[in-house]
């Protein structure tokens, strides 16, 4: 969700030396924020100042899941182009956008979303190719032989339609049960297919675009438990034998009654030690303050400590269009201000809010 998302500071040879004056200048507006009871967060002078540019500091990309109906807004496009460099399609590229009569393909509003990040230089992630949930009618009423070819086809449809565009794809979304049983979750594909669906969907995405990074996506699964201890064990059969998998991803809604859990980053590290990257795919977190702001912080941490987590995704730009907006789960709140936990996410990624001062003049609130 956003314009040119990061502008690359030149080598230490190139930048102005700061004169005396200006060191001066900066020292007495410190004090004068100081007296306001403000206090700056620390940086240098050199730090990143948007979510996207700390994040590329770190090797990684920070990006959030847009809709395409939004992108007229200029609040919503300008916090977007500002602060992002990575986005994903909200529901533009599920099943019943893009194929809604089989055979029949509708790609207008995913590409607008990807005209827009890469005429800004973003990375796309790709959601999703083969879930239980968003399909057309027609899908479920297949027999087996049908379906088979009708999800290698809309895999290979849609990926070859991106292709060289998308940077990772969630060919499979939410496969598993929640709860203890670890088990696979009914769906027409488990259904009718079995449990090979998973990786004959694997498979079918690599032959469509080799050089995408092909990741199964779920929730509930950030800590260590039944549900994620089954995907650990299908990731672990994957490498073992060969089939195309790359990336793993955890969507991380959390929530009180969800909270982050204590081995979130060892669960990260477990993933990650079977040779796969691991994504932050649809953060988003309720609450408010400190509180939440904490928590924001703390996901973000654990994502740098793994060295294959390669980015993090929120999900939305701002909390009036959240699909928890009671909850208010976002970095900006309805007014695209900025929330204690953006400067917490910002801090944590080493950046430094150099717009700080005017913020405060105009009234948008300290972080």
């Amino acid at each position: 969700m956003m314009a040119t998302p990061t502008s690359i500071e030149p080598p230490p040879e190139r930048r102005p030396r700061r004169s005396r004056t200006r060191t001066a200048l900066a020292l007495g507006m410190a004090g004068l924020l100081a007296s306001a009871g403000v206090t700056a967060l620390t940086g240098t002078a050199e730090a990143a100042s948007t979510l996207g540019a700390a994040a590329a500091e770190k090797g990684r990309y920070f990006g959030a899941a847009v809709a395409a109906n939004h992108l007229g807004e200029a609040p919503y496009a300008s916090t977007l182009n500002t602060e992002f460099n990575s986005v994903t399609p909200e529901n533009e590229m599920k099943w019943d956008a893009t194929e809604r009569t089989r055979g029949s393909f509708t790609f207008g509003s995913a590409d607008q979303i990807v005209n827009h990040a890469q005429s800004r230089g973003m990375k796309v992630r790709g959601h999703t190719l083969v879930w239980h949930s968003q399909l057309p009618s027609w899908v479920a009423g297949l027999g087996t032989a049908d379906l088979r070819s009708a999800m290698n086809n809309h895999i290979t449809q849609v990926m070859q339609r991106y292709k060289g565009k998308i940077h990772s794809w969630d060919v499979v979304n939410e496969a598993f049960q929640d709860g203890n049983s670890g088990a696979r979750r009914s769906s027409p594909f488990q259904d009718k297919l079995g449990n090979g669906f998973i990786e004959e969907a694997f498979r079918t995405a690599r032959a469509a675009d080799p050089a995408a990074k092909l990741c199964y996506n779920d929730y509930n699964t950030d800590g260590v438990n039944a549900k994620s201890n089954a995907v650990y064990n299908l990731v672990r059969d994957f490498k073992s034998r060969g089939v195309p998998i790359d990336c793993v991803g955890f969507q991380s809604h959390f929530n009180s009654a969800s909270p982050v859990p204590s081995d979130y980053q060892a669960n990260l590290q477990r993933f990650a030690a079977l040779g796969v990257d691991v994504q932050i795919t649809e953060l988003d977190i309720e609450g408010s303050g400190t509180a939440q702001a904490n928590n924001y912080g703390n996901v973000v941490r654990a994502c740098l400590a793994v060295s294959r987590c390669t980015g993090i995704t929120v999900w939305g730009v701002t909390d009036k269009y959240s699909w928890r907006a009671s909850g208010t789960p976002l970095l900006f709140d309805g007014n695209y201000a900025k929330k204690p936990a953006y400067g917490a996410v910002l801090s944590a990624l080493g950046g430094s809010q150099r717009r700080l001062y005017g913020d405060v003049q105009q009234g948008r609130g300290v972080e």
